[in-house]
């Protein structure tokens, strides 16, 4: 029986497909040492050319997730880590998850800057929030959100945390999207002004301690 194609969004086919196929393997749909159905089973089942499933497969093979060898197929490789892009991954994660680790994030990020900021950090820091607050007067929300997500990679960067800052940028490009998704006037943001100009000002009195509470009023409950 043929199987019905399974819908895809609209995306890069191939990474569509990558996509699908990582879901099936973290599901345990196929064990390491599986071998994958073959290509025009894949074709099938995903309702995709030839080209786009060998573009998918070549992709995770580069991640180490898949072995293709010559006359047996394309193997399932056991993971000891995570070899998906981070990138791909938040594409695909649970809202609720992803807010969660964004929230710890923020509290930590917070926390540092107030012990690591500098006077070009302050600067950045208070021209970004002086920006949140005139987009949101003016009615602007795409503008509102974009200044608000810089605001905290600024405060991310001046953590002084190298890692802390590119895992807080990945994790803003994925809450960009969602927050152009679910704030469609600026009210929430024009609400929210003082807790973030409170925020600022322990980050600029060096007060840790402030600076986590704050974070934490700013991000709700976790």
């Amino acid at each position: 029986m043929t199987k019905r194609p399974i819908p895809l969004q609209r995306q890069s086919l191939a990474d569509a497909v990558v996509s699908k196929l990582q879901q099936q393997l973290s599901l345990g749909v196929y064990q390491p040492g599986d071998k994958l159905p073959s290509e025009p089973e894949l074709m099938a089942q995903f309702g995709v050319g030839r080209s786009t499933i060998r573009e998918a497969i070549r992709i995770l093979s580069n991640t180490g997730l898949l072995t293709v060898r010559q006359g047996s197929g394309t193997i399932v490789q056991s993971q000891k880590g995570i070899s998906e892009p981070l990138q791909q991954r938040l594409r695909r994660a649970d809202t609720a998850d992803l807010e969660e680790v964004r929230q710890l994030l923020e509290l930590k990020i917070a926390e540092k800057a107030a012990l690591n900021r500098s006077k070009k950090d302050i600067a950045k820091m208070a021209s970004l929030l002086e920006k949140r607050a005139a987009c949101a007067k003016a009615g602007d929300v795409a503008a509102t959100i974009d200044a608000d997500i810089c605001f905290h990679i600024a405060i991310a960067v001046a953590s002084g945390n190298d890692i802390l800052a590119d895992l807080y940028r990945s994790f803003a490009a994925q809450v960009s999207r969602y927050f152009h998704e679910i704030h469609l006037t600026p009210e929430s943001f024009n609400k929210t002004q003082s807790l973030h100009e409170a925020l600022l000002q322990s980050i600029i009195d060096q007060d840790a301690k402030n600076a986590w509470l704050h974070a934490a009023r700013i991000t709700g409950p976790i």
